[in-house]
């Protein structure tokens, strides 16, 4: 397959890769009843696609080629999505994480949501422009790396992200692990919320302390409440003196600012697991996405489940119920030009959002230019799916807005 670069919008509102058609945000509808879960839709974005005359990046990545690719780079790359919510007319506002996989590489990359809208009568996806996370009125209380106030990958690992009712966004990161507020514009909004009594070994405030959190296994998942009162933040990885299969939801108020104690457990299939997203469904259910470390053929485990935090089994864990395989889905019409069964074999498979009642997105973090679970020796490329359920998800209304 040939690779080749496209460099993209830069400004919010000015559109590139422009196409004719428009993606309806609701690629399926209700008449198509599936038995099993089914790929309604499928779009990707070229692995080098690029922010168009923006700061040059990866300096820290070498020079050597990477999946052939070859380091740095001119601009900033459009890749590892680890987020999304709605933009409204057919398109989505996607988070970027932190750039090249740690806080050591990615002083370089600057924090950013990609406003994006899959096209899957052409399986292309239009970038739409975006804006960074900045924090110009000095909240955060320690050193950032860049003196305008941009924030950089080296600040913040950002991982999850969900839409306040009054526009605001909330923002999950995993270096604190901290929890961020950022306005319509990206910028933040009050000082970074720790969560207490837990510590990442990037965390700013260790203080030479021994930190109980295995580094890049903070907040990659955080749902909102259908009301919009309450976040719930999932931790990737567990805390020193839990059990290694047990990772720690926590409810945090928006009205008061703070945690407000309560704690589920999400249990691993198994401890070599991660989750990828968590949102919410209603007011006590959340899909969950579950991985493996794999790619590729390699790739064994790619799963959305079903928590439920009432717990009806009285075992002190969110009920699990499987929800998709995402190395298992029905392909009859050959999207994407793959064959009857459609595997997601991608390492980190980070953002699921619900389309309608019986309708999911799943994107994929591409972890550029590291990962290679599409085709080996070639980066990934960001892809969009929709997948079709069989069954209803009943959904609260409000997460559909």
């Amino acid at each position: 397959m040939r690779q080749f670069a496209i460099r993209v919008a830069a400004a919010t509102g000015a559109t590139a890769l422009t196409l004719s058609l428009v993606a309806s945000p609701t690629p399926a509808h209700d008449k198509d009843n599936v038995r099993v879960p089914t790929l309604t839709g499928f779009a990707s974005l070229p692995a080098q696609t690029y922010v168009p005359a923006s700061d040059p990046s990866g300096s820290a990545l070498g020079t050597a080629p990477i999946n052939g690719v070859v380091p740095p780079f001119a601009d900033q790359p459009i890749q590892g999505f680890s987020g999304i919510v709605r933009g409204g007319g057919g398109a989505y506002e996607v988070l970027s994480d932190n750039g090249f996989g740690n806080k050591a590489n990615s002083a370089d990359y600057a924090l950013r949501v990609q406003r994006l809208a899959p096209v899957f009568q052409t399986g292309a996806i239009d970038v739409l422009g975006g804006f960074h996370f900045t924090d110009p009125n000095g909240k955060v209380p320690f050193p950032l790396t860049r003196p305008d106030r941009v924030l950089t990958g080296s600040d913040f690992d950002v991982e999850s992200i969900t839409r306040a009712i009054d526009g605001t966004y909330w923002v999950g990161d995993e270096f604190g692990p901290f929890l961020l507020h950022f306005d319509r514009t990206g910028r933040l909004l009050s000082a970074p919320v720790s969560l207490p009594g837990v510590f990442a070994p990037e965390n700013p405030f260790l203080a030479g302390g021994t930190p109980n959190l295995a580094g890049s296994k903070g907040f990659e998942g955080m749902a909102i409440s259908p009301d919009g009162r309450y976040l719930y933040p999932l931790l990737e990885g567990p805390v020193a003196g839990d059990p290694t299969d047990s990772l720690r939801m926590s409810e945090f108020d928006t009205r008061t600012g703070a945690y407000t104690g309560k704690k589920w457990i999400y249990q691993l299939d198994s401890p070599a697991h991660a989750i990828g997203d968590a949102i919410s469904v209603d007011a006590n259910r959340f899909l969950v996405i579950e991985r493996d470390g794999g790619q590729g053929d390699a790739a064994l485990v790619k799963k959305i489940y079903m928590a439920d935090k009432r717990d009806k089994n009285r075992d002190g864990k969110l009920d699990k119920t499987l929800v998709v395989d995402l190395l298992n889905i029905a392909n009859p019409k050959g999207l994407g030009g793959f064959g009857p069964v459609f595997r997601f074999p991608f390492t980190t498979i980070e953002d699921v959002l619900i389309v309608d009642e019986k309708t999911i997105a799943v994107l994929n973090d591409n972890n550029y230019p590291s990962s290679s679970g599409r085709t080996p020796g070639l980066p990934d490329n960001n892809e969009f799916i929709t997948i079709r359920l069989p069954k209803s998800l009943n959904p609260d209304g409000r997460v559909l807005r």
